[in-house]
């Protein structure tokens, strides 16, 4: 078990119903019933990225996702650099990287944004992008990560972020495929044959 390791997960706002003056409707439908609850499509969410600029996920349409909750203390922090090269390695191919800070496991990312920020470009030469740093657990789950580990609402599986460097995999049109925990590297055949299926651009 790697109970002393951690890693950390960025800032999320809410999908981009909150641009139509809807900021409550997802975090308040959550506790209806499921057949009750709205349906949410992974393009709808608007996020803050690590330097404060809105990151629209509609930007992502027919690419491949990973999205991934990062941390700089962590046992797994190690995995930014494999997760740079994956991205570098696929990312003509529309692949891309999302990485979100989270300190939520062990107190592992306890910096600020810019220090996240710089951190990851000082130590691993990050240039995916990262969002700013949220929680991934409890009450306080971003509403992108309500949608990833909810069955009702990503309609695939209903899931627990249980450590840092968690993977979700997002498909060229939208849909959760596969949740891989930290212990799968970036590298992993799992996630390298996931993104040259189909892709006819593939290497």
């Amino acid at each position: 078990m790697l109970i002393g390791f951690s890693c950390l997960l960025s800032p999320v706002r809410m999908p981009a119903q909150e641009k139509m003056a809807q900021p409550e409707l997802i975090q308040t439908d959550m506790n209806a019933e499921p057949e009750k609850k709205p349906k949410v499509s992974f393009y709808d969410f608007v996020v803050t990225d690590i330097d404060g600029k809105e990151f629209k996920f509609s930007t992502l349409k027919g690419k491949k996702v990973m999205v991934v909750n990062t941390a700089s203390k962590c046992g797994y922090t190690p995995q930014y650099k494999e997760l740079e090269a994956l991205y570098q390695k696929y990312k003509d191919m529309n692949f891309v990287v999302i990485g979100f800070p989270s300190n939520d496991f062990g107190g592992q990312e306890p910096g600020t944004n810019k220090e996240i920020s710089t951190f990851c470009q000082k130590n691993y030469g990050v240039t995916f992008p990262m969002m700013a740093k949220v929680s991934v657990t409890n009450e306080q789950k971003a509403p992108v990560y309500r949608y990833l580990t909810d069955a009702t609402l990503n309609q695939f599986k209903t899931t627990t972020v249980k450590w840092n460097f968690q993977k979700y995999l997002i498909s060229a049109d939208g849909r959760l495929e596969k949740i891989l925990e930290s212990d799968v590297t970036p590298m992993d055949p799992k996630i390298t044959s996931w993104i040259e299926a189909g892709n006819p651009a593939r290497k």
